[in-house]
């Protein structure tokens, strides 16, 4: 056993023969490359030498150093299949081989604790199913995870300890990004070709976090020099360091999309996010190289914020500019978390409901970018259309192909006259002809503004197709 074990290593291991090439983590044994794609190859050899690249499946390649040694060209994939691949890097000196490479579908997880969270859990947070989910994960060998080491820095930091990981080691899958896991789990099977994911995520970073220096200078908030950084705490929250220390170790491979699960350390700024948000989309998609690739991302999750204020509206104020931030940034998409936390979870910023944070990422994918056209992936949304009549709002929907899919106890809704006072809907139904939502309440004569889930910690019961709840909104502007 220990002889066929070795053997087995020295397989899975790149060989490396003599070669002065030298290639970053992300380039390495077990990596999933995107399909029917140039894929990228870089790294550094010998300043100024030629450096041929050739792949078990035909393709080559010929790069040519610069001065400083660095390299980078593309060769063309096939489809993806579940055959193992392999890929020569070789210059004068000798060669660098990369086994166990897969060709399937590739997308990059970006963000900050929600996305981080791994499969086992935080302290005092868990998953739920987590641990049995990765216990089972061998049921998965087509899914791959890449993982950036969490590191802040004002250099910029193009390569990191840490390398592709298979799921035949618990210990590794634990560790998993679980909602990019579930977004995988579901992606894998359906597409029937590998999935590589590439997580890229720091708890508590602000979107003002992965920009560079010539965004934040438009920034009057902004302080960037290396002082004004170190001032910013919690650390955790400074701008510019997780750009600096994470994203540039990965972003010139190449993916079909983008997910990102990020705006809690957003809260209270919400009057910029949206712009903000837009822009780091516009920098990412720059720097990436791929054109507008899919871009979805999810919206905050349910939590007291404002101080354990579960009645505030400062998180709502947030998701507000998410949405506002879809018709911003081209090629995007949207989920609500609106129903993906539990009432206990009031002061758990990190929901155990992961499973369908990730599967609604999925849907958004196989709708939006794979053509699944009957995969329902928008939730219902307030069209900005409603109206009064007599004691009653009736307000218009958006996203509702599949329909509403709940006639009955519909919570979370609240209606105010015109003394802005709000109080709980005590009658809410569908018009099951128009799709219309119709709300009222006996304390109010003549409905002048609606809110639904407007609040830092609500959790709604108005779903549409695939249990994909409603988007939180409100009619007013008080």
């Amino acid at each position: 056993m220990k002889t066929r074990f070795t053997l087995a290593a020295l397989f899975l291991c790149s060989t490396i023969a003599n070669a002065t090439v030298k290639l970053p983590a992300v380039v390495g044994d077990n990596m999933v490359i995107q399909q029917n794609a140039d894929v990228r190859l870089w790294g550094t050899a010998k300043a100024n030498d030629n450096v041929k690249i050739s792949t078990s499946w035909g393709a080559t390649a010929i790069a040519k150093a610069d001065k400083d040694g660095k390299f980078l060209t593309t060769v063309k994939t096939q489809a993806g299949s579940y055959d193992a691949q392999s890929i020569t890097i070789s210059d004068k000196d000798g060669s660098v081989t990369l086994n166990n490479v897969l060709i399937g579908e590739v997308w990059f997880a970006g963000g900050q604790s929600n996305m981080e969270m791994p499969l086992k859990g935080f302290g005092g947070c868990i998953v739920k199913d987590g641990m049995d989910d990765a216990i089972r994960a061998k049921q998965y060998p087509a899914i791959r995870f890449f993982t950036v080491p969490k590191l802040h820095s004002f250099d910029d930091v193009t390569d990191c300890n840490s390398s592709w990981k298979t799921t035949n080691n618990f210990n590794d899958v634990k560790e998993f990004s679980a909602t990019a896991w579930y977004f995988a789990q579901n992606l894998q099977p359906a597409l029937d070709v590998p999935v590589g994911i590439v997580v890229c995520a720091y708890g508590g970073s602000r979107v003002e976090s992965w920009v560079p220096e010539e965004i934040l200078a438009k920034y009057p908030d902004i302080d960037y020099s290396k002082a004004g950084v170190e001032a910013y705490l919690p650390d955790w929250e400074r701008p510019l360091v997780a750009y600096k220390g994470m994203f540039h170790v990965a972003h010139q491979f190449t993916y079909k999309g983008i997910i990102f699960y990020q705006g809690c350390s957003n809260v209270g700024r919400h009057d910029t996010y949206a712009e903000r948000l837009a822009e780091m989309v516009r920098q990412w998609r720059s720097e990436m190289a791929l054109g507008d690739i899919p871009f979805y991302f999810a919206e905050i999750a349910p939590y007291a914020y404002d101080s354990d204020n579960a009645e505030g509206i400062s998180g709502a104020l947030l998701r507000e500019a998410q949405y506002k931030a879809l018709s911003l940034i081209p090629n995007s998409g949207m989920i609500s978390t609106n129903n993906a936390a539990l009432t206990f979870e009031v002061l758990n910023i990190h929901p155990q409901l992961k499973q369908p944070v990730g599967a609604r990422f999925s849907y958004l994918a196989l709708n939006m970018t794979y053509g699944f056209g009957d995969v329902c992936c928008l939730s219902p949304a307030f069209s900005g259309k409603w109206e009064v009549k007599n004691n009653e709002a009736w307000i218009k929907l958006i996203n509702i192909t599949h329909g509403i899919c709940r006639n009955y106890d519909i919570q979370g809704f609240e209606v105010a006259g015109d003394d802005k006072v709000f109080y709980p809907a005590d009658k809410v139904w569908v018009n099951w002809m128009t799709d219309e939502v119709v709300v009222s309440s006996e304390k109010v004569s003549k409905p002048a503004a609606v809110r639904y889930c407007f609040k830092n910690f609500q959790i709604g019961t108005l779903i549409g197709g695939n249990n994909l709840p409603c988007v939180p909104f409100r009619t007013d502007n008080w």
